[in-house]
């Protein structure tokens, strides 16, 4: 059984994957500052039949690292894939943080993500392993009022890509994650209101990309190509980037002037708990940075039509969803595409399997970024609602009739 090793993994991003993950197969040691937040995770994925240790610790620290990887090893004996996905915000202008602010966003951003690499180095090489280290679009297009987490995520993006090309010879890859404008609360926890809803997507979405590129191994993986296709463009026009930061700073969820720096969250300071887990990371929302300058999100790929289902099922309890329920979250988007519900029920057949490329091309014939989107989503919440149960080969057996 392969290992994933996730930091930030008590919400956000990292506890979307961390659940993900094992329901793949993966032995999930998940890392994370909320220990009450990290029990309900391990509550999770043990409901599910799945094999997770948590650890309440901060990755800040870069001393703590050793011992992370150490207990990791201790508990399911190798370390396959490491994702750095821990993120912290202290909020204000950055001529203004303190040393200690300063301090935390880059150990938790780069120092401490750079000490886990160093101390799994020798387990992810014995293994060919892989490595995740998330970004943000604030790394290419910096704006104000985020304290120092636009130049650590700079440092982060710089970090990656000599990371990479360090450990290519010793088989381990390194992928940079942008994950575009996430919907979590990172920002609100720093007091700030974040990006646009219409920007957002949801961590499951972003959770998704990342299991499904640990055997493609990329150099960087955007997981919403037309944000960073914008952010790129943003690069060459900093002028104009910088006169609608100044006339309208609320576009990036900064809000402009923001409350003087303050923690995103509190984190407990032990050094260690040996246990079952992942912490989360909510890295993400500040990517609307450049995102929200120039232009809205491609028509059905808001939050609302990939999350909800999924949050749902993730917190449920009970009965599964019905069939209808699963794709009432969908629904809009399944007319507007012409995915009939009829076509749906149809490949329900028990013990089938499914493969998202081949549904797609069924229905859609030569199907665009949108048919194929709507197909995934559809296919993740009859997932989520127990109709189809997720392959290593990151398909789908279907478990059960409508």
């Amino acid at each position: 059984m392969k290992t994933m090793l996730i930091t930030g993994a008590s919400s956000g991003i990292g506890r979307a994957l961390a659940i993900r993950a094992a329901r793949a197969g993966y032995a999930v040691y998940a890392v994370g500052r909320n220990a009450d937040a990290l029990e309900a995770l391990r509550a999770k994925i043990q409901s599910e039949h799945g094999f997770v240790a948590v650890e309440a610790t901060d990755v800040a620290l870069p001393a703590n690292a050793r011992g992370i990887v150490a207990r990791a090893l201790a508990q399911f004996g190798t370390i396959d894939v490491l994702v750095n996905n821990a993120g912290f915000v202290s909020a204000g202008e950055l001529s203004a943080q303190s040393d200690a602010e300063l301090q935390r966003q880059f150990g938790t951003h780069v120092i401490g993500p750079v000490a886990l690499v160093r101390e799994a180095r020798d387990a992810l090489r014995s293994v060919r392993g892989q490595v995740f280290i998330l970004g943000s679009g604030v790394a290419r297009v910096p704006v104000g009022a985020l304290g120092a987490y636009p130049p650590a995520k700079a440092a982060v993006r710089s970090a990656t890509a000599i990371l990479r090309r360090e450990l290519r010879p010793h088989g381990i890859g390194v992928t940079y994650v942008d994950p575009g404008a996430v919907d979590t609360p990172f920002m609100k926890r720093a007091g700030m209101p974040g990006a646009p809803s219409l920007l957002l997507v949801s961590p499951e979405h972003v959770a998704r990309k990342i299991l499904i590129n640990v055997e493609r191994r990329p150099r960087e993986l955007n997981a919403v190509g037309w944000q960073t296709t914008l952010v790129g463009c943003a690069e060459f026009f900093p002028r104009i980037v910088d006169a609608l930061l100044a006339r309208a700073p609320g576009l990036v969820g900064g809000g402009g002037g923001a409350p003087s720096s303050r923690s995103a969250a509190s984190p407990p300071r032990d050094a260690a708990l040996p246990a079952p887990g992942l912490n989360t990371a909510l890295p993400a929302a500040a990517d609307a940075a450049a995102l929200a300058l120039v232009a809205p999100p491609e028509t059905g790929d808001g939050p609302a039509a990939q999350s909800d289902a999924a949050t749902a099922a993730d917190g449920a309890t009970g009965d599964e969803p019905s069939f209808e329920t699963a794709l009432e979250p969908h629904r809009r988007r399944m007319e507007k595409l012409s995915l009939r519900e009829s076509f749906v029920r149809g490949l329900l057949v028990p013990g089938a399997h499914l493969d998202l490329g081949e549904i797609a091309l069924r229905w859609a014939g030569m199907p665009n970024k949108n048919e194929r989107a709507i197909t995934e989503d559809v296919l993740e919440a009859l997932a989520d609602a127990a109709f189809l149960k997720r392959t290593e080969d990151h398909g789908y057996r279907v478990m059960r009739a409508p």
